[in-house]
């Protein structure tokens, strides 16, 4: 099976559906990472588990200010990482990019476990997501985030940011999924220079921030 992949992939033309591989599109039917009934079932269970995880860990439902808004756009208050949608909702997207090309590499591209997981990719996806969810929201990473990054302030996320995160993350994923991969790397640049511009922060400065905290960075940051 992995040769017959493995052969199928090196004599792919043009005209044949293999997402990044070859014309960057993919069809409902033709891609291999296209998730079956089984894999929405098991990616609406992870939501819910993934739900019940949050309020077992007593995680605002809803911004304490008693508000759901679809959209708030000030970084440092207390209304940031509350609401549905926000300035880190793009890296959220990225985040599902990036997913899409890891699932394509591994189980399409390697045929890692001759590719038997590449139908279950965004459930899959969705685990690594909401595992970081429910990660970022314990009392560790809400200290770090206080300690090395310009977020003084971080409590942490309410339920309905954080499952809006999954959200995104998923969008990213699915539309992946449908778009030019060329056309894919161009949104996450464009995403992480527009954040860049506007914050301050993006994706690529959070992981550096998080986990290789620069000063000068962060003076930076702190002048937005």
């Amino acid at each position: 099976m992995m040769t017959s992949i493995s052969s199928r992939l090196a004599s792919a033309t043009p005209s044949e559906d293999w997402g990044w591989r070859v014309t960057g599109r993919a069809s409902l039917t033709g891609n291999p990472l296209a998730a079956h009934r089984g894999a929405w079932l098991a990616t609406l269970a992870l939501l819910l588990v993934t739900l019940a995880i949050l309020l077992a860990m007593d995680r605002p439902l809803i911004c304490t200010c008693g508000d759901i808004k679809l959209w708030h756009g000030v970084v440092q208050s207390s209304g940031n990482s509350q609401h549905i949608t926000d300035w880190y909702s793009p890296s959220h997207f990225i985040h599902g990019l990036i997913m899409y090309f890891l699932a394509w590499l591994l189980w399409v591209r390697w045929s890692v476990f001759k590719g038997r997981l590449a139908k279950w990719a965004l459930p899959i996806a969705v685990g690594i997501e909401a595992i970081w969810e429910v990660v970022e929201n314990t009392p560790m990473i809400i200290d770090r985030y206080r300690d090395v990054t310009v977020s003084f302030g971080y409590v942490g996320d309410s339920i309905v940011n954080s499952m809006a995160g999954i959200g995104w993350m998923m969008a990213g994923f699915l539309i992946a999924f449908r778009l030019p991969w060329k056309v894919s790397v161009a949104l996450a640049v464009l995403f992480e220079l527009l954040t860049l511009c506007i914050i301050r922060d993006n994706l690529t400065l959070n992981v550096v921030m998080l986990f290789w905290p620069i000063e000068a960075i962060r003076e930076w940051q702190s002048l937005g």
